[in-house]
């Protein structure tokens, strides 16, 4: 009996630890990223600058002085290109970049991802749907990207829609299809819980209680 209740109550308390824990660490692991990068960036512009290298080294000490800057860096271009000029500015560095061969690749494809997801009149991510996958009467969340079009949308003779599947735990990786919009069931719930829904393997159900479910069913089955 004794055994039995520490290894509930051992399950139960690593389950409030652990996603506290990774959520802290990989707080710490991004402001040491931006942190570096920061810092490099100063060594670097001492080529230019002298001098740079003795503040990279007096601004080593501060922590979390990197992400700062960078919020502000990145909030500056942000307001820098919603003018015209910033807006020229911006086609030219496309250009540039869309002259370089094996850049130009990688550039073009992250830029239409980041478009896509972060754009505000993109349509990426805004719905939650419910489709059968990978076989008829399975079926698993999906959210929608868009609908065909060009050449692909030609060869369909009814209305399509683009889903994107993702897996679990981790919904970066998932597999994109075209189904019939007739064989797809929109959701009520906002793409936050279902995204919540997935990286939970559906422990975590919108709208039911956010205290620990998979705490409670431990402690219910042991």
């Amino acid at each position: 009996m004794k055994q039995r209740s520490f290894k509930q109550y051992f399950i139960t308390g690593l389950l409030v630890w652990l996603p506290m824990g990774i959520t802290v660490w990989v707080l710490m692991w991004l402001v040491g990223l931006l942190d570096s990068i920061f810092l490099a960036v100063l060594y670097a512009a001492d080529a230019l600058i002298p001098g740079m290298h003795t503040l990279a080294e007096v601004l080593r000490g501060v922590p979390g002085l990197g992400v700062i800057l960078v919020a502000i860096v990145i909030f500056a271009t942000g307001v820098f290109v919603a003018n015209i000029f910033g807006q020229w500015w911006l086609r030219q560095w496309d250009n540039l970049m869309n002259r370089i061969p094996v850049v130009r690749s990688i550039y073009t494809s992250v830029k239409q991802v980041a478009d896509t997801l972060f754009s505000g009149s993109g349509n990426a991510f805004s719905k939650a749907l419910l489709v059968q996958y990978p076989r008829q009467g399975a079926w698993t969340i999906a959210f929608l990207t868009g609908t065909p079009g060009g050449e692909v949308a030609q060869h369909f003779p009814q209305p399509m829609v683009s889903v994107y599947v993702p897996t679990t735990p981790n919904p970066t990786s998932g597999f994109f299809l075209m189904m019939p919009k007739a064989d797809v069931i929109e959701l009520d719930m906002s793409v936050d819980d279902a995204l919540k829904y997935i990286i939970s393997m559906g422990v975590v159900v919108p709208g039911g209680p956010d205290t620990l479910p998979a705490a409670k069913a431990v402690s219910e089955n042991l």
